[in-house]
């Protein structure tokens, strides 16, 4: 009888193990319109500063895994901001913001640095990378009047740039875009 509870305890321990708490949440968005995976635990935080064109305070955030930064942060603009405008030139020029000037062209490479597209939504990918192959990975898209931004650092390891890679391919909006 104490040969068959050990033997059971043994085949139950790797159920255990599966019941520890996740490396990953879902942030959901308390108006519902966006859901995004950030490694456990992400901290929230406002910003109340404006810029032109905010309605609203910024809403971000943050978790680390492994040394490494996810970022993720949201402000609503005012209505028509993006809709009277180039919404393309918009993603672009706040995908991009001073990206040049923090990371120079003479000593990172820009992997990526394209417009995209989620959901059918307006938005921009750059993504640069060090000497030693760490990357930085940006995320810009704009769904209605509200921007979304998304900031990942990864090293040069597939582990780390698969983790970036999960955070980044995450994000959904409650809406798609019409055609």
């Amino acid at each position: 009888m104490k040969r068959r509870s050990f033997v059971l305890a043994l085949a139950a321990m790797p159920l255990a193990a599966y019941a520890q708490p996740a490396e990953w949440q879902t942030i959901v968005g308390r108006d519902l319109r966006f859901r995004v995976e950030m490694p456990a635990p992400a901290t929230e935080t406002k910003a109340a500063e404006k810029e032109k064109g905010h309605v609203s305070e910024r809403i971000a955030w943050a978790s680390k895994r492994d040394g490494e930064m996810f970022d993720f942060d949201y402000v609503d603009y005012q209505p028509g901001w993006f809709s009277e405008r180039d919404a393309k030139q918009m993603a672009r020029d706040l995908g991009r913001g001073e990206a040049e000037k923090a990371f120079p062209r003479a000593k990172f490479k820009y992997v990526r640095d394209e417009p995209v597209t989620l959901q059918g939504w307006e938005g921009y990918a750059l993504d640069i990378e060090d000497a030693q192959g760490a990357v930085v990975m940006m995320r810009t898209y704009i769904v209605k009047d509200r921007l979304y931004r998304l900031l990942v650092t990864a090293k040069n390891s597939e582990e780390s740039k698969a983790a970036a890679q999960r955070f980044l391919g995450s994000l959904r909006f409650a809406e798609t875009r019409p055609s």
